[in-house]
């Protein structure tokens, strides 16, 4: 197993294994430019789905947390000053609207990752065909559901939204120390859970 692949670079995902989502495009309007909530609904649609997925939004809420978001983004997005990226922005929201939804579904969240969200990390187990490739994202994602709600969020907005521990830190509402230390350890604990889980298998195929 490669793990150096795992926290390497890598490119940004689009795939969104739930409907027919069109990949985001770049939004990218001058400083004095005023961000339309159009523009920033097709551009960060994408991102905003796979972060409810990977946050462990039941897939029965996924649609209703996206639309919520978004009425916040509407109704919020004169307010929004450019001192973060829109990403940072959308995740502090997204990460709201979903404590919001459980603190009245009160359902425990199923924390599905989807396999074709995951598909970057699928050399960490050397898959070589399709069944393969869905078998490893497969166990990443239920590492990732081991993880608490804190080392999730700061692993997959670093390992798989490649952003900086600054926007990381200023999306969370935390300092950059602490976005490390959460960091180091959910790398720490992924890395242990995979290991582990890669050994059960091993050991159930001989």
């Amino acid at each position: 197993m490669t793990k150096s692949l795992l926290f390497g670079h890598h490119p940004c995902a689009h795939v969104v294994p739930l409907g027919p989502i069109p990949c985001s495009r770049p939004l990218s309007p001058s400083a004095d430019e005023p961000l339309g909530f159009e523009a920033v609904y097709e551009a960060h649609f994408a991102f905003v789905w796979r972060n409810a997925q990977r946050l462990g939004v039941e897939p029965g809420l996924l649609d209703d947390v996206v639309q919520d978001t978004f009425v916040v983004v509407h109704r919020k997005l004169h307010e929004f000053e450019r001192r973060s990226e829109v990403r940072t922005w959308l995740f502090a929201i997204l990460r709201r609207v979903i404590a919001d939804y459980r603190r009245t579904v009160r359902r425990k969240p199923a924390g599905a990752t989807a396999p074709a969200d995951l598909e970057r990390l699928r050399d960490v187990r050397g898959a070589s065909d399709d069944a393969s490739r869905l078998e490893a994202a497969e166990l990443v994602g239920r590492v990732l559901r081991t993880l608490d709600a804190d080392k999730r969020e700061v692993f997959v907005l670093s390992e798989l939204e490649q952003m900086t521990l600054a926007e990381i830190a200023d999306g969370l509402g935390i300092n950059r120390n602490t976005a490390w230390s959460r960091l180091r350890a959910a790398r720490q604990q992924f890395e242990a859970e995979l290991d582990r889980l890669e050994g059960l298998e091993g050991e159930a195929r001989r």
